[in-house]
């Protein structure tokens, strides 16, 4: 195959990943804070007077969710503007 095909396939691959990446990504996240909000809901109706308590541990959570999305973020666009691949087709020819 051509150099030009071997990068275009790479970028199409890429592409993909980078779609993957962040699609899951922000699924994940949005169904496990839903899931977390509903029984943190559930939670300080049952028993309102520790409902302060839990607010933080719910904002806490939160924050760490929110954060391992945003680092897959971060790798995706490692990958779509500096690809590390693309560079071993360039060196091998």
């Amino acid at each position: 195959m051509d150099k030009i095909q071997y990068l275009a396939m790479i970028q199409a691959y890429t592409g993909i990943g980078i779609g993957l990446i962040i699609g899951l990504g922000a699924a994940g996240a949005c169904i496990g804070i839903g899931i977390m909000a509903s029984r943190f809901l559930e939670g300080a109706a049952r028993q309102p007077e520790l409902a302060n308590m839990l607010q933080v541990k719910v904002f806490l959570l939160l924050g760490l969710i929110d954060a391992s999305f945003i680092i897959g973020v971060g790798l995706a666009m490692l990958f779509a503007f500096g690809n590390p691949l693309l560079s071993v087709v360039t060196a091998a020819g």
